[in-house]
């Protein structure tokens, strides 16, 4: 999951206290009863038969979209993905831009238009029930960003979760989220580079002020963090290979799950 971070500034104090009342907007990742813990399978061979669909979700790279040249270029995975047959599914897209690239991109509608029909394309995946997109836009993007969810979300089936990562940065003192027409955003408290420490011992007693990043968090398997998150907050789990039965026993361990 390639990322790039941003520095986070001294108004991290911006986290609230875990007391905070959560959002009451509408949450379809609950409604379609996804369990409490979700596999992120990336792009390599994952054979996930293994998983009791009672107690694990899957959310699985489907697709990487870049932009570049005034297009999208599409990339569908290229790995096996082998599920339980009642697994809870939902279909990750991975957008790369100007900051991945480097290369200067004209956010243009027809390009959001594209970005569009390639994500609602994956709901047409066996057992797919929610979608969600993965995107570390640059500060000069989250227009584009803004209007291209508020365009997913109507062209979802409105039984269907749309779901977004979100830089630690995203969820702290900066108010862009808020509004946003998702079900949640998931914050991402690992590979945080130089401001890990703080953040995690911010996490230690509170948390987001972002009320769509206090649904959900992710997590890394090698990384364990530790929260005073709510035992019933949603869980996305990253392993930098293939899940294995022992990976399992591993995440039980170490996250409680």
């Amino acid at each position: 999951m390639r990322r790039v971070y941003l520095l986070l500034p001294v108004f991290l104090f911006a986290l609230v206290s875990h007391s905070c009342k959560q959002t009451t907007t509408r949450n379809r990742i609950d409604e379609n009863h996804f369990p409490r813990v979700i596999l992120w399978a990336w792009e390599r061979p994952e054979d996930l038969e293994f998983l009791d669909p009672q107690r694990f979700g899957v959310a699985f790279l489907a697709q990487t979209l870049t932009l570049k040249d005034g297009e999208v270029v599409y990339s569908p995975r290229h790995q096996p993905l082998k599920l339980h047959p009642g697994a809870k599914l939902i279909a990750v897209t991975r957008i790369e831009s100007q900051k991945i690239t480097r290369e200067h991109v004209d956010l243009t509608d027809d390009l959001r238009k594209q970005l569009v029909e390639h994500i609602r394309k994956t709901l047409q995946l066996n057992n797919v029930s929610a979608v969600q997109v993965d995107f570390d836009a640059a500060t000069s993007e989250r227009t584009f960003y803004r209007q291209l969810l508020q365009d997913l979300r109507r062209e979802l089936p409105d039984n269907v979760a749309l779901s977004m990562t979100a830089l630690a940065s995203f969820c702290v003192g900066d108010r862009w989220l808020k509004d946003l027409p998702v079900d949640e955003a998931v914050p991402m408290v690992f590979r945080m580079g130089i401001d890990s420490d703080r953040i995690r011992n911010l996490l230690t007693g509170g948390d987001f002020s972002e009320a769509l990043c206090r649904r959900s968090y992710g997590v890394a398997l090698d990384e364990p963090v530790r929260t005073s998150f709510d035992k019933q907050r949603r869980v996305y789990v990253f392993n930098a290979r293939s899940w294995t039965p022992a990976d399992i026993s591993l995440l039980e361990e170490r996250f409680g799950h």
